[in-house]
């Protein structure tokens, strides 16, 4: 009696022992996944910031519309709801004089060759600023590292 006595307690401890360990296992894997994954997330939010500030287009105005009162502030490249791929400009511009007439918009590529132009007329009243729309057809493709030039 003492020895089934003993066995079945051993048994019940050995179960719990066994309970215990694999919850702690439980807790250790979930706490090293969810480090791995918040590293994870740093790593690639990183890269892709990194990305953005490399491949990023540039915008340049031209000394003649610095000259006219025109400045830029924040740019988008979408695409077109028309049809074609990153053909959308979306230019946000401020006036600090009165301005009234066509903005031309050329894009060069990577290696200095023209892909597109667009030109809208533009209208703004002194302290005014506002986004501008500047559609290109359908086969630009304003691509990572191109030079967009605003006259």
């Amino acid at each position: 009696m003492k020895s089934s006595t003993f066995t079945i307690l051993l048994c019940v401890f050995t179960l719990l022992s066994c309970q215990r360990v694999k919850d702690k296992t439980q807790e250790t894997i979930n706490a090293g996944g969810e480090a791995v994954g918040k590293s994870a997330t740093e790593f690639i939010e990183g890269v892709s910031e990194g990305i953005d500030k490399t491949l990023e287009a540039k915008i340049k105005l031209s000394p003649n519309l610095k000259t006219k009162g025109i400045d830029t502030g924040k740019f988008t490249i979408a695409n077109n709801p028309q049809g074609g791929k990153d053909n959308l400009l979306t230019l946000y511009l401020i006036f600090n004089q009165d301005f009234s007439d066509i903005v031309f918009v050329k894009v060069f590529d990577k290696n200095g060759l023209e892909t597109g132009r667009a030109k809208l007329e533009v209208t703004g009243k002194k302290g005014d600023a506002n986004y501008f729309d500047f559609t290109f057809g359908k086969r630009v493709e304003i691509e990572y590292r191109s030079v967009i030039i605003v006259e």
